[in-house]
């Protein structure tokens, strides 16, 4: 172990949020050890800006929630740990975790329960990765270095404690976080990693609660590096793991997708997860719906009924939340009604509450090379940028290239349509059903075809009506207008 001075590794409190600062003062003034630990002090030695910080201590679970009281919460089953409200900040607190005395674990190794309390040198050893060892303690001024931690940080060298194919065992998420690591801070991965990771290990994975496989897979999406990790994905095998029905290659509309999220959070804006969910599921739900088309059911229900299917597929790997899986199929939705929308509906869109989530799907399809959109992409696009007179105006024109279309459709149609000599009939008489019925029916038409072709003979020009002369009228004697 070596102990480094705070301010050569470029750490000083000046960088901390008041919230941690909160936990780990209020620890330490009742007399229990506490640091800083993982991911925060990584970033800010690498001079990122870390999302959250943990905190470690030696007090338990419950000691933890002694100190804090009612801003504490136990959380966790299989790793139980502390929540603490400062503010309007959430810090989590782990206690000091020893090697357990019996391994609770399936068979395939995963560790089922981890809540054998230790010290912080046994702590350290049963963390994943070396670059996430580092103790930070503030107030002395101080950073703890078990396992050349540091050396690692300046290498950008991602290595894992221990023999790797135990690591991964005990808990196969790991190799997501791999990559995630890999991806967000361009580390190379260890050799001895590369090594073991292969497709039989990347099986592991299907041991993993789905929902907790939901929750990695919304941490790749939002750490602002997607459109790199996504290749790592099919690289290493874990694509198949994650989505059920998503061939393992990126497309246009993918590419674009991942690039433009991860541009939204570079800049500070907000972005849902599950926006990036219905990019990935886009494909199939196209097939799926032609599917039911074939099948002769109606488009607006065999869009809902495919929605249904693939989000359902794609819960065996990872479980959607309800209120995810109804904005994705909303945002589904509103590509039929922005793709052509009746005129008098068009200002009512742009204030639905999914309008900015399906304009912004539409337009990345339409940039993309998708044909399809008809150009609708711009449109709205040039819409949004309007004042309220210049809607109207645009509103008309919309309204007239879309008359002029359906005239154009509709003389095509009929163009191609074959010209039917025969007169239909004006009462459309049901096909009978049964064979004796269908019979008769032919024989009455023959019979009445006789008829009439007898009837055409014996007419001579002798008939009356043959004889029938048309007497010119005198047009000047007659009067027209309303008669009296």
């Amino acid at each position: 172990m070596q102990t480094l001075r705070a301010s050569k590794c470029g750490l000083s409190t000046t960088q901390l949020p008041s919230s941690i600062l909160d936990v780990i003062d209020s620890l330490t003034k009742a007399g229990y050890e506490a640091y800083i630990v993982g991911g925060g002090v990584r970033d800010l030695m690498l001079g990122l800006n870390p999302k959250d910080f943990d905190a470690v201590t030696n007090a338990t679970p419950a000691q933890v929630k002694e100190v804090f009281g009612r801003r504490c919460r136990i959380i966790g089953r299989r790793f139980e740990l502390a929540h603490v409200y400062s503010g309007r900040e959430l810090i989590e607190v782990a206690t000091f975790r020893a090697p357990p005395k019996k391994a609770v674990t399936s068979t395939s190794g995963m560790i089922l329960r981890d809540n054998n309390w230790g010290t912080i040198e046994q702590d350290f050893a049963r963390r994943d990765f070396s670059i996430n060892t580092l103790y930070y303690q503030p107030r002395k001024g101080i950073v703890l270095d078990f396992c050349d931690a540091i050396s690692d940080v300046k290498n950008k060298t991602l290595r894992l404690l221990g023999d790797p194919k135990q690591r991964f065992e005990e808990d196969p998420v790991r190799m997501l976080r791999t990559l995630r690591f890999a991806a967000k801070l361009n580390f190379d991965i260890d050799p001895d990693i590369l090594k073991i990771f292969d497709v039989e290990m990347t099986q592991l994975l299907r041991d993993v609660s789905p929902h907790r496989l939901y929750d990695e897979s919304q941490k790749l999406f939002t750490m602002g590096h997607l459109a790199r990790v996504l290749p790592m994905l099919i690289e290493f095998n874990i694509w198949k793991q994650l989505f059920a029905d998503i061939k393992p290659d990126i497309s246009k509309f993918i590419e674009r997708a991942a690039k433009n999220t991860d541009q939204r959070i570079q800049i500070g804006k907000t972005i849902n997860p599950a926006f990036f969910y219905a990019v990935l599921l886009w494909k199939p739900f196209l097939e799926r719906c032609d599917f039911y088309q074939s099948k002769g059911v109606v488009p607006a229900e065999a869009r809902a009924q495919a929605g249904l299917d693939v989000l359902k597929r794609q819960a065996t790997r990872t479980v959607i939340p309800r209120f995810a899986e109804t904005f994705i199929r909303e945002v589904w939705e509103m590509q039929v009604r922005l793709l052509n929308p009746k005129p008098q509906q068009i200002e009512a869109l742009a204030g639905h509450a999914r309008f900015r989530a399906g304009f912004d799907f539409l337009l990345l399809r339409e940039k993309s090379g998708d044909d399809s959109t008809q150009g609708m992409g711009q449109w709205w696009d040039h819409y949004q940028s309007l004042s309220s007179d210049e809607k109207e105006i645009a509103i008309s024109q919309y309204n007239r290239q879309r008359a002029k279309t359906r005239r154009k459709q509709n003389t095509e149609w009929v163009e191609s349509k074959e010209v039917v000599a025969e007169i239909e009939p004006l009462v459309n008489v049901p096909e009978p059903r049964s064979r004796r019925a269908r019979r008769d029916q032919t024989r009455n038409k023959d019979n009445a075809g006789r008829i009439s072709e007898s009837a055409s003979e014996n007419m001579s020009t002798d008939q009356p009506i043959m004889k029938r002369k048309r007497v010119k009228r005198d047009l000047s004697q007659v009067v027209f207008g309303p008669t009296q």
